[in-house]
């Protein structure tokens, strides 16, 4: 499985402030983002720095995403979000609609003791239909998962 980071604010911050419909046109915004001194993947420190650098008007660092999704919702400024932390929350528009991350891999892991655990293969089965099922009601025309995968074959890398 992958994610993505895309930028994203409350229609209410869009109403007042207007969208921007370039990345240099973000100067003018508020941006709020996890702060990269977090452990980040490195793909997603690379998509985040140069909004971080290139001399935004105002910044809110937290240290964590489900710091960003409650100040987007109340209108601070633009998030910096991965995809699946919005679902679930109209009242946000998605910015900038071309930019976003690479891919970010996500892995389930559990120590190798576990690994003929009934319950963790439930779980793991669990999840795995969950992501197909998000994948599917958020593509236009469902169908197969982004990379073109259908079934994860028992394997505890879900990427």
């Amino acid at each position: 499985m992958t994610v993505n980071m895309r930028l994203y604010a409350s229609r209410e911050y869009l109403a007042v402030n207007g969208a921007p419909s370039t990345r240099d046109q973000l100067h003018g915004h508020r941006l709020v983002s996890q702060s990269p001194a977090t452990e980040l993947p490195a793909s997603i420190h690379q998509w985040i720095l140069p909004f971080l650098k290139t001399g935004h008007c105002s910044h809110m660092t937290v240290s964590n995403y489900f710091g960003v999704l409650p100040a987007v919702l109340n209108g601070v400024g633009i998030g910096l979000l991965p995809d699946y932390v919005t679902n679930g929350f109209p009242q946000l528009v998605r910015v900038l609609p071309d930019e976003q991350s690479r891919d970010v891999p996500v892995y389930l892991a559990y120590p190798e003791e576990l690994r003929n655990s009934k319950r963790v293969a439930a779980f793991r089965e669990f999840v795995i239909q969950e992501i197909f099922a998000f994948r599917k009601s958020h593509k236009p025309g469902g169908g197969e998962a982004r990379d073109g995968t259908t079934d994860c074959g028992g394997s505890t890398e879900t990427s």
